[in-house]
């Protein structure tokens, strides 16, 4: 059963719901050792409704490109519209750092993006559930996207792959004092490795070094729980480095999470009206990369996530861009929205934008606010430290105004035919 420790005392309290959770793990664990692997269903063996449009949730293409695959879009939630392509921040506690969320909103800031792992740990996604879900929680009746808690969890594992190309995560070292000195370990290291079964993956709380046990369904549940508008499957992300063998049985295991998650959401997505997309897998590998593509989206998805390792660089990023884009302009995965997880740097944007993507999410901008760095469009300017506060927010003010009027920009450069 998935615990933590109250952030209130030293008891344990339950996460998710306990007994929902023990049936759903008792049922199917297989551990990794085990040859046998449950068969990937067909696009036939999901109800015929799961396909038909959403009144809670639409995705409309406004103008396409002739130049290339950019596109101009409106995403239609429960909270709110999302102009597309948009820039989505990352508050990762249902927080922005350094701003709240009517500075933020002020900037033209639609989209925040907020991670499960880090509100499973605290507050507790029954905390959000019971305060009314993250909207009422946070008190920002505008769209949220939640993750569903992989990407960190395996970022302990592998000692992190990058969160997006030119920023590095928050989770991937932990400073411990060892007598006057502090040196820098892999949080696997400082907390216990990851052990990741054909049902679940265990880990252990950076907060409190209790174990947590995150399956497919336990995701869903909690992000149910949370409430966002939308919500991301249970995935494996491997590092780039790794060879293709790991690599296709990785994607492979996704495909089976993925799968699990969706179903588990379907049990009660016409109550809950949240969205779910899919994570197309396969890191830079052109057969690995095509078979997800091809798989997930015959499945009752809403969007589509380009997840997974994207390569080493920004011209690998380019590279699979350019041969993997045009595979999703056909026209059965056309018009849905397509999001690209955790890369959102000016020249990937750029190179987002021109291959079709919607929406990406990425710290960057309020990090870099953060260590005294403003975005402009002569680049990058570093000022020097205030000792003031309110130095941090003017600057996340700063270079999140700057990100929405660049989305602003692109979308007219779009529909002016210049993109």
């Amino acid at each position: 059963m998935m615990m933590m420790r109250s952030s209130s005392g030293n008891h344990l309290r339950d996460v998710l719901h306990p007994q929902r959770q023990r049936t759903s793990l008792l049922s199917t664990t297989t551990t990794t050792s085990s040859s046998f692997h449950p068969q990937l269903p067909t696009s036939s063996e999901f109800p015929p409704w799961a396909y038909a449009p959403k009144e809670y949730f639409r995705f409309d293409v406004i103008h396409q490109s002739s130049k290339s695959l950019a596109r101009v879009g409106r995403i239609t939630t429960p909270h709110g519209i999302i102009d597309t392509p948009g820039f989505v921040a990352v508050g990762t506690n249902a927080a922005l750092k350094a701003i709240d969320f009517p500075s933020a909103d002020a900037t033209g800031q639609q989209l925040i993006f907020s991670n499960t792992y880090h509100l499973l740990l605290h507050p507790g996604s029954d905390i959000i559930r019971d305060a009314g879900g993250i909207h009422k929680f946070t008190k920002r009746n505008r769209p949220f996207i939640t993750d569903s808690g992989g990407f960190q969890v395996f970022s302990l594992k592998y000692g992190g792959d990058t969160e997006s190309l030119e920023s590095k995560g928050e989770l991937k070292k932990a400073a411990v004092a060892i007598g006057n000195r502090k040196k820098t370990y892999w949080r696997s290291d400082v907390m216990g490795k990851v052990r990741v079964t054909e049902d679940h993956v265990e880990f252990k709380s950076y907060r409190d070094g209790s174990t947590i046990i995150l399956s497919p369904e336990c995701s869903i549940q909690a992000q149910k729980d949370i409430g966002a508008d939308i919500i991301i499957p249970l995935d494996e992300l491997p590092p780039h480095h790794i060879d293709r063998e790991e690599l296709a049985a990785s994607v492979e295991r996704s495909h089976r999470w993925e799968v699990r998650s969706l179903r588990e959401h379907l049990k009660d997505s016409r109550d809950r009206q949240q969205a779910i997309f899919c994570v197309v897998h396969g890191g830079t590998d052109v057969e690995l990369r095509t078979r997800s593509l091809e798989y997930l989206t015959a499945l009752p998805w809403d969007g589509y996530a380009i997840g997974g390792s994207l390569g080493n660089g920004r011209g690998e990023l380019k590279t699979l861009l350019n041969w993997m884009m045009p595979l999703f302009n056909t026209e059965d995965r056309h018009d849905k929205c397509r999001h690209l997880l955790g890369i959102a740097d000016i020249e990937s944007i750029h190179s987002a934008v021109y291959h079709g993507l919607d929406t990406m999410d990425s710290s960057y901008p309020t990090k870099l606010a953060r260590h005294g760095t403003l975005m402009t469009n002569d680049g990058l300017i570093r000022i020097k430290r205030a000792n003031e506060p309110v130095a941090l927010q003017l600057a996340t003010v700063h270079n999140l105004q700057f990100m929405n009027q660049l989305m602003t920009k692109l979308r007219n450069d779009i529909i002016e035919g210049k993109l």
